[in-house]
């Protein structure tokens, strides 16, 4: 309005002196009909007012119903949770743009469409049974997942009624937060919390064997001692036996009281000196076996700490394979492919420990076999070492493969395992700068591969 009151009441005095003309013969009714104007301009004047007056006030709500709206739909578009409004047959009547953005669609496309055809299949019954659950009750943090346009997206949703100013349900609201990262999340902080564990557990593991190096450490250096004894003794033995087999000769050659050879026949010296030799080499050929063995416990013990050091990797896998297969108790063919000597860098306790598990591991998975059968073979390509532990028993399920490294898991029944085993092989190889795979092998069976650098470990 650009009227103000003055001009109005101005352009009313105009019209009135214009309108009325003196009247010759009636002076007072003049008066009368001025006065009546003037009412009829106030009251023009008061209407002008009030329309100016609710002019304004249209204004200002115009201006802050705009503002609310432009606000609404900032709110709106900065939502990185989606927003669907849908009448009460489920029908789309409003969403927002992070649901544009997964699903590929705008507004306008989307409007008039069923909500429940934005949802995967397998959640199709689920989102039906909303427009009847509403009525009743809210619902709260239902998992269900999006198409969107490029993959499936999963959505913790809330859903609630919506009711116009007289109370009647005119709707629903659907607001969805995309858990897809936060799911990512949880997996990471799982995978952080199983690789926390199996740390924990290898540092478990680790002060086990390091105490037990040091009980091997010591009953090694107790039987190298005794052993030694023998060692030299049996020596000893062997001179002695051969003097007392030239003095026995010489003694035979002559003749004899009859009462001394009778004497000689009866004792069997004859054949006491024919067993001498092999008795006294098959206890050297013993006493050397247990020097080797308490060598290799003195290896063993010393490989759990300090440097990397060189040693035979054949050596080590020879050892290992004997040790675990003489504790078998049962039957059990060995096929052992190794090169005359393997070099390698890096902790022969720890490597040792790593082949006993895997050969264990392939002896008890050939429980079930008529004939079982373990091979372990071994070779170097390039600047890699090698060495495989196959069995010829039932393999890995697929299921299983991708979990026999994880902590604590085994297939052994309750009692039979602890599932540590190969978790702590895993990481002792790791350690070495090395890789430990598992397959199936194409001719039955599990094979696990180790390979290590040639130059060394850490």
């Amino acid at each position: 309005m650009t009227y103000s009151v003055d001009m109005t009441r101005d352009l009313s005095d105009r019209s009135l002196h214009a309108a009325a003309p003196a009247s010759p013969f009636d002076p007072g009714a003049d008066i009368g009909q001025e006065s009546a104007w003037i009412e009829v301009i106030r009251k023009m004047d008061e209407t002008y007012a009030d329309l100016v007056h609710h002019q304004v006030e249209l204004e200002e709500k115009n201006a802050a119903l705009e503002e609310a709206q432009r606000f609404i739909a900032s709110v709106q578009a900065a939502m990185t949770d989606v927003l669907l409004v849908c009448d009460p047959s489920g029908r789309i009547q409003k969403v927002n743009r992070a649901l544009e953005r997964i699903v590929g669609r705008d507004e306008a496309q989307l409007r008039g469409t069923q909500f429940q055809d934005l949802f995967t299949p397998e959640c199709r019954a689920m989102v039906e049974g909303f427009a009847d659950k509403i009525r009743r009750d809210t619902i709260h943090d239902c998992e269900l997942t999006l198409k969107g346009a490029s993959e499936a997206v999963p959505l913790a949703l809330n859903c609630a009624s919506r009711y116009d100013h007289r109370g009647r349900l005119v709707g629903m609201v659907l607001i969805g937060r995309p858990v897809g990262e936060l799911r990512r999340a949880y997996e990471a902080l799982n995978q952080a919390h199983d690789e926390l564990k199996q740390a924990q557990q290898q540092l478990v593991n680790a002060e086990k064997m390091a105490s037990l190096g040091r009980l091997v450490a010591g009953v090694a250096h107790e039987l190298n001692n005794p052993i030694s004894f023998v060692y030299g003794n049996v020596h000893a033995l062997q001179r002695y036996a051969q003097r007392l087999g030239r003095y026995l000769a010489a003694v035979g050659g002559q003749e004899q009281p009859p009462a001394l050879a009778a004497l000689r026949d009866e004792l069997r010296i004859d054949r006491i000196l024919e067993d001498l030799e092999p008795l006294l080499n098959g206890t050297l050929e013993g006493a050397e076996r247990v020097r080797d063995i308490v060598q290799d416990l003195r290896r063993f013990s010393s490989g759990q700490q300090g440097e990397h050091a060189a040693f035979d990797l054949g050596h080590v896998l020879a050892t290992a394979v004997h040790w675990v297969t003489k504790g078998a108790r049962r039957e059990l063919s060995t096929e052992l492919e190794l090169p005359e000597r393997l070099e390698c860098v890096g902790h022969a306790g720890q490597l040792h420990q790593v082949v006993m598990n895997l050969v264990q591991n392939a002896i008890d998975a050939t429980a079930g076999c008529a004939v079982p059968r373990v091979s372990v073979r071994a070779g170097q390509a390039a600047d890699r070492v090698w060495f495989s532990v196959r069995d010829n028993g039932p393999g890995i399920a697929a299921d299983d493969l991708l979990r026999v490294f994880d902590p604590f898991f085994t297939t052994k029944p309750v009692g039979q395992g602890t599932g540590l085993g190969l978790s702590i092989s895993y990481g002792i190889v790791a350690e070495h700068g090395g890789t430990l795979t598992v397959r199936n092998h194409p001719d039955g069976g599990a094979e696990f591969r180790v390979e290590l650098p040639a130059g060394g470990g850490a």
